[in-house]
């Protein structure tokens, strides 16, 4: 694994780790479901239901690969094995990844307005500056606007273990440019 893909990875563990404790747990998972799908006005139940079905997978994932001892909890070396292991979170990946595009995408043209995928972005946890650069990496066009299998490739190239000097590495704080 790539210094680029650890640096993701423990991003993205601290930001699902909604309350600090330095687990993973149901309830984050919730939290971090609650925020993203408040921030999607435009999209309909049917949207937000898939977001947080989504996010239920992410943890049911997570718990079935890894909670050998049960006791509902998923540490930072947990889930760096399992998130960068390809063979057992790929599906899960996807469905993440498609489920949060489509919120991005309310009226269903194939197109993420920025204004929208910055909320959807914050309402994660990155940071405002990394967002933009991103957004930009992903070289919008149609009036500020991206292609949603873009951003759908973008987030799988996130979680990808040897993938390095990808869009995604903006979100790594003091990345952006």
């Amino acid at each position: 694994m790539g210094t680029e893909a650890s640096r993701r990875v423990a991003l993205v563990f601290s930001l699902f780790d909604a309350n600090a404790n330095g687990v993973l747990e149901r309830d984050d998972f919730d939290l971090m479901a609650d925020r993203v799908v408040r921030e999607a006005h435009a999209s309909d139940r049917a949207a937000k239901d898939a977001m947080r079905a989504a996010f239920r997978r992410y943890w049911t994932t997570l718990l079935t690969e890894l909670d050998a001892d049960g006791d509902g909890e998923i540490s930072f070396e947990e889930f760096t094995a399992c998130v960068l292991s390809p063979e057992r979170f790929d599906a899960t990946i996807s469905v993440f990844a498609e489920a949060l595009a489509a919120l991005g995408d309310p009226d269903g043209d194939g197109l993420i307005e920025r204004p929208l995928f910055m909320a959807l972005m914050r309402a994660i946890g990155f940071e405002p500056e990394n967002i933009d650069a991103l957004f930009d990496a992903f070289e919008p066009a149609d009036g500020d606007r991206i292609r949603v299998e873009t951003w759908v490739e973008g987030i799988k190239d996130y979680y990808a273990p040897g993938k390095a000097g990808i869009p995604g590495d903006h979100l790594v704080v003091g990345t952006a440019v």
